[in-house]
């Protein structure tokens, strides 16, 4: 079981498709409106193991190395759930073998 915390751009409701994981989503932690670095540091210090988001520019904004976090880097058309829940079953695969400081796109 990873604990995963899903960017303020992804629906509140996509975590309801990862049985078996503990997903909590940004603004449920009062972090909504926090920048990339400081939103993934205070999620390294919480515990979280895997940051979701479709923000595309995540990766060159931000340097994962040393990082103890991993980011899995969601590519869809729109942030709607019928857009990302065609992904579930890649993201479920990648969160079974990702490791720290890495970042796996799902196109």
């Amino acid at each position: 079981m990873k604990r995963v915390l899903l960017d303020e751009c992804v629906p509140r409701k996509f975590k309801e498709h990862f049985p078996g994981h503990e997903c909590v989503t940004v603004p449920e932690l009062g972090l909504a409106g926090k920048k990339n670095g400081e939103l993934l540091s205070l999620a390294e210090e919480a515990g979280f193991q895997v940051f979701i988001t479709l923000d595309q520019g995540i990766e060159y904004e931000q340097n994962l190395m040393g990082r103890r976090i991993a980011i899995v880097l969601v590519c869809a058309r729109s942030s709607r759930l019928v857009d990302l829940v065609p992904r579930v079953a890649k993201i479920l695969e990648v969160l079974g073998s990702i490791e720290p400081g890495k970042l796996v796109h799902i196109p």
